[in-house]
């Protein structure tokens, strides 16, 4: 494929130029370029823009009382229509005791044959022993190079565990990532709301105040400075607080934290939980006021943020988050958001001025590339990397509509948002999987990645 006539861009450079890509993998960039027996797309006033990665994702999740309902293949779908070319998948929990290498068998039948865009594991940690933290080692070598730990939830981990845990990280040149938040303060405050005979949907963003994440996140950087400097990858960061626990960690020394935040955070917040279709918005953490997302944004521009996922974990509205109809804490946790991450970013934060296009890249594509071990493979337009391309026509519009969208879940939390430019093509390994909002690749097409141990210097 040779892709002609776009706008180049990298995380460090825009240019007019040529892209050519031979046996899956891009081989030339320049100007003017030719070549015989290829397919030639041109990108007259477009955008080329390296595939997207989203390290964050929660396809097929079993989480006991509903299964998330994108798997491997619609959920790829989805991705790859919202410019996502690789993805980086958290695997939920396994049976109770159950070894590493478990999950990630598990996880290979999951996506093995359905996904359509190349993907790849975090492990995760449910219980700590020495047979644990031994097998990471051997996981390496089949491309596990991070891990997944919970301060909540059945499977939480105590502070002597996650200090285990976080050395064996360290010492194996590996990354960890935690969902922070205080398991023993969502106790009380559930408590205090049931006791009260306060349900709604609200309570639950009131049941996990902003302090109670910052906490967790500060507990975690200074578990990874009493270690030396752990790298720490901060998930789904949702306030300012825990935002400026961070930098000033790194203001401290701590040269490998890196903190992640998600759409949802910067374009939604908590009024929506008191509207009659507040179930939807139902996750952890939940969604902040106002305030927090302007910090956030301020974080993004200043370079205190430094990748955005999506946490898209998608339960029906019309059944699964009806169990939470009588009782917030009954409501499977999670939204979609795979498919909308790209498109939002692009139009509220380059269209709108707030951060340049080579930052949006950064963002979306390389460094998260670069923490989870797949760059220079992907994350990059340079010869020698992937021919993973995204094709954006900054001219157009859209409003985003449920019905044209790939997820399969039955709402968008963004329905109706107005959106500058539009993805007109996706390719993957130089193939054409998507063009004009359709998908036109094939069933399983996608390839699991090997990852290697991750760039810590972004």
């Amino acid at each position: 494929m040779l892709i002609k006539n776009g706008t180049v861009v990298t995380g460090s450079d825009t240019f007019a130029g040529d892209v050519l890509i031979e046996n899956g993998v891009i081989t030339r960039i320049g100007v003017n370029l030719t070549a015989d027996g290829v397919q030639v797309v041109d990108a007259s006033g477009k955008l080329v823009l390296p595939g997207a990665v989203d390290v964050h994702t929660h396809f097929d999740l079993d989480v006991g009382i509903a299964t998330a309902v994108d798997d491997f293949y619609t959920g790829t779908v989805a991705a790859a229509c919202g410019g996502t070319t690789t993805i980086v998948d958290h695997m939920a929990f396994g049976p109770a005791g159950c070894n590493l290498g478990h999950q990630v068998a598990r996880y290979h039948e999951l996506a093995g044959g359905k996904a359509v865009i190349d993907y790849g594991f975090h492990g995760v940690i449910q219980h700590v022993n020495d047979d644990i933290l031994a097998e990471m080692e051997p996981l390496v070598g089949e491309g596990i190079t991070s891990y997944k730990l919970y301060m909540t939830y059945g499977h939480k981990l105590e502070d002597a565990d996650i200090l285990r845990v976080m050395a064996r990280i360290k010492e194996l040149g590996l990354i960890v990532s935690a969902h922070p938040e205080n398991d023993g303060t969502i106790a009380y405050f559930k408590g205090v709301f049931h006791k009260a005979g306060l349900f709604a949907p609200e309570y639950h963003a009131k049941s996990r105040p902003f302090h109670c994440e910052s906490e967790a996140v500060n507990r975690l950087l200074l578990f990874s400075e009493m270690l030396g400097d752990v790298p720490l990858y901060v998930v789904h960061l949702s306030n300012s607080l825990g935002l400026e626990y961070c930098k000033q960690a790194r203001q401290r020394g701590l040269r490998r934290v890196f903190v992640e935040t998600c759409p949802q955070y910067l374009f939604l917040n908590e009024e929506l939980y008191t509207r009659e279709d507040g179930l939807k918005y139902i996750m952890s953490p939940p969604l902040r006021d106002k305030s927090h997302s302007d910090a956030l944004w301020r974080g993004i521009e200043l370079g205190d943020v430094q990748t955005i996922g999506t946490d898209h974990c998608p339960f029906n509205f019309a059944t699964d988050k009806q169990r939470g109809a009588a009782d917030f804490a009954m409501c499977p946790n999670g939204a979609p958001g795979v498919e909308m991450r790209l498109p939002l970013m692009y139009s509220e934060g380059v269209a709108a001025g707030r951060i340049s296009v080579n930052l949006l890249v950064s963002l979306c594509a390389t460094n998260p590339a670069k923490l989870f071990g797949l760059y220079p493979r992907k994350g990059a337009i340079a010869p020698g990397s992937d021919g993973d391309v995204v094709i954006l026509n900054p001219n157009a519009r859209r409003t985003v509509s449920k019905k044209d969208m790939h997820e399969n879940v039955d709402y968008s939390p963004y329905e109706g948002f107005e959106l500058a430019g539009r993805i007109d093509a996706v390719v993957s390994r130089g193939e054409l999987i998507v063009k004009d909002n359709i998908f036109v690749g094939e069933k399983g097409r996608g390839k699991f990645m090997r990852r290697s141990k991750p760039i810590t210097q972004i």
